[in-house]
């Protein structure tokens, strides 16, 4: 943890120390933002495997200096079978959350690293991906110790993981629970890690290792063929923004909650709160992210199919009607359908100011479960989100992107502050973004202390059911008082979970200053130099 601002030439935080240690490394050689949030990306799918895989999905903002970010979506659509009707011919009327049918939209991941590895060479970089990968493959074919955070959700998501194919040979150490400190080794993943530093990310979808790949997909029975991974590209978007109290907020848009974040934070900037950690501050941002997730799950999901413009809804006035409805002393009551997830947030910025906000999600602890046999790593879940009836944008179909909980958070000051900013854990990425950020953009917190104060969650995740206003024990009793008192439905959980989970920023100041922190509910660093 980093929280006293120093003179570097970049830093990075991811939420393993072997990522970081692998962005760090990148940054030392003369890499770049971009070039050290893949190599942490690619450690990450190794060394903390039940968080992220390169079977997942990808979203990016990159920005230099003060520019607008660029936003690179790399999330893959349904395959060109997935239908109501395919699911309904083998009885189901919703798509399965584990196991093949789960693994029904292309993993897009892979795709976002070439194209921001291509913007990353027209801002001057220049180490190739077979280098970016090098701290990944040596984990994969030499081991990696096994983390709690591995150990634990290893053992509570068993039994429903255990018939996925290619889960317990991958995951279990000879046929038994891995145990902390333990070493794992992924090899089969390393060759296919090592593979794309050679050929490139294009091998992904349209090489030999695309040919195997939708070989493995075939194999354990998901509906991606080779055709789907063969029409996946990663695509350059504009980014939604809105401005707050001293600064602009950048966020992803659809198939992304990215709106959701940014209205909360609006929203709350509105109410006109001025000191931090108090009832109106927590209260506010819940209350906003009530109003924000009722906009979020009633027009947002597969972009091509939604029916409204995500960026009016950050109109000034539209988001002052909106804020008119928080009533400052009483909870609107709740609850509303949660999603669940399983993510990891990194970002980095260099000495010339490019900064990446990176967040790479299989959906579910361990996504589907199914580990493709010979090329070694773990498909997602993500399309087990789609809805079978309806016709709205959350409904399954050829080429249609699912809702996705990732958000990766940029914001720029007036004063010339970047910061890049965000965390895992699906219906709690808006709200800790909100808390991170209003405690440090908008009450002068120290980055690492608004990372590591207590924290809310309204709702469920990482598979949950419980919506209520979950608490971490360490806040005051009276706070507590306070919001039962003003009809919030409370359940305190320990003083640090990852039910929060788990967050990092980074803060680059004008005059060449860095700022960086991590949760200390992970197993995470930043690191600079």
């Amino acid at each position: 943890m980093l929280h006293t601002p120093m003179s570097l030439r970049g830093m990075v935080t991811s939420p393993h120390h072997l990522a970081s240690e692998a962005g760090l490394r990148v940054l030392r050689e003369g890499g770049n933002a971009v070039e050290a949030t893949v190599a942490m990306a690619a450690s990450l799918a190794v060394v903390y495997p039940h968080m992220t895989a390169i079977g997942g999905d990808g979203f990016w903002l990159i920005s230099q200096g003060h520019a607008a970010p660029v936003a690179i979506d790399a999330s893959g659509g349904a395959a060109a079978a997935a239908s109501a009707e395919f699911y309904a011919a083998q009885g189901h009327n919703a798509v399965p959350w584990r196991g093949p049918l789960a693994a029904n939209t292309v993993a897009g991941t892979i795709s976002g690293w070439g194209e921001a590895l291509r913007l990353s060479a027209e801002i001057g970089g220049k180490l190739p991906l077979s280098r970016l990968v090098e701290d990944a493959v040596w984990s994969a074919e030499n081991g990696f110790a096994v983390t709690r955070s591995q150990q634990d959700l290893t053992a509570s998501k068993l039994a429903e993981l255990r018939a996925s194919p290619g889960f317990v040979d991958t995951f279990l150490i000879d046929g038994r629970l891995p145990q902390e400190g333990e070493l794992m080794r992924l090899p089969a993943l390393g060759q296919t890690l090592r593979r794309l530093g050679v050929a490139g990310t294009e091998d992904f979808y349209r090489g030999r290792l695309a040919r195997e790949i939708a070989a493995d997909l075939a194999s354990v029975g998901s509906p991606v063929s080779a055709a789907d991974l063969a029409g996946h590209h990663a695509q350059r978007r504009a980014a939604l923004s809105v401005q707050v109290r001293g600064a602009t907020l950048y966020n992803f848009p659809p198939p992304t909650q990215g709106l959701a974040s940014l209205i909360i934070l609006a929203l709350f900037d509105r109410l006109g709160v001025r000191e931090a950690e108090g009832f109106a501050h927590v209260h506010g941002l819940v209350e906003a992210t009530k109003q924000a997730f009722i906009v979020r799950d009633r027009i947002v999901g597969d972009p091509g199919s939604m029916t409204e413009n995500p960026a009016d809804w950050l109109r000034p006035e539209v988001l002052d009607r909106l804020v008119a409805q928080i009533d400052t002393t009483t909870a609107l009551p709740w609850p509303q359908p949660a999603s669940a997830g399983d993510t990891v947030w990194l970002g980095a910025i260099d000495a010339n100011g490019v900064s990446a906000s990176f967040i790479q999600s299989i959906f579910f602890e361990f996504g589907t479960g199914c580990v493709m046999p010979h090329t070694g790593f773990v498909w997602q879940n993500r399309g087990a989100s789609f809805q079978l009836s309806g016709d709205g944008p959350r409904r399954i179909g050829p080429g249609r992107k699912p809702f996705h909980t990732l958000n990766p958070a940029l914001a720029q000051f007036d004063d010339g502050r970047s910061m890049v900013y965000g965390t895992m854990g699906g219906e709690g990425q808006p709200q800790t973004q909100s808390a991170v950020f209003s405690r440090y953009g908008m009450f002068g917190t120290p980055l690492q202390q608004a990372i590591t104060a207590p924290r809310w969650l309204l709702g469920k995740t990482w598979g949950e059911d419980s919506v209520t206003l979950k608490l971490e024990s360490r806040f005051p009793p009276d706070l507590v008082a306070s919001l039962r008192a003003a009809g919030h439905d409370v359940e305190i959980l320990e003083d640090f979970t990852s039910t929060m989970g788990h967050a990092g920023a980074i803060v680059r100041h004008p005059n060449g200053m860095f700022e960086g922190a991590t949760d200390p509910r992970s197993d995470g660093a930043a690191m600079g130099f």
